[in-house]
């Protein structure tokens, strides 16, 4: 089974804000809750090819994993993919005006689970829309308190 979850929401602070902001991995801590770490393998900025190791908690459970920028369209959509770890998952990030001073953002995360992740992916699933809402609600309030 794929794990398929998009979740979108409207933050009102320009493009260019925001995607700095949201597609900058060294800020995910500050936003996404089960993100613990990030650490550079590659030297910054973000550019096709960069690596970074991630430390989340999910589920109860420590995650370790690289992602690997795949796709860099500034200011337009950002991919990543894991290169290892336990859940081999692509995440998507497209930022598109609605406004001046409106941007909707979109945080995509799509994988196939193995193992024992395959048999809850249906829990999993859920489990990753909530959290995305609930991370995508956080970079709205701390983009737009300025």
């Amino acid at each position: 089974m794929t794990v398929d979850v998009q979740v979108e929401t409207t933050i009102g602070r320009p493009v260019a804000d925001v995607a700095t902001f949201a597609g900058d991995p060294t800020n995910a801590p500050l936003w996404y809750a089960n993100i613990r770490s990030v650490t550079w393998k590659t030297p910054p900025p973000v550019a096709v090819g960069s690596r970074l190791d991630f430390v989340a908690q999910f589920l109860g459970r420590r995650l370790a994993y690289t992602y690997e920028v795949v796709e860099l369209d500034p200011e337009r959509r950002l991919v990543m993919r894991t290169t290892d770890g336990p859940f081999p998952m692509e995440t998507t990030y497209t930022w598109e005006s609605t406004g001046t001073e409106q941007t909707r953002m979109t945080l995509g995360n799509r994988g196939n689970p193995t193992g024992f992740s395959h048999i809850v992916a249906p829990v999993m699933e859920r489990a990753i829309r909530r959290a995305t809402s609930q991370d995508l609600s956080r970079l709205q309030a701390l983009l737009e308190r300025g």
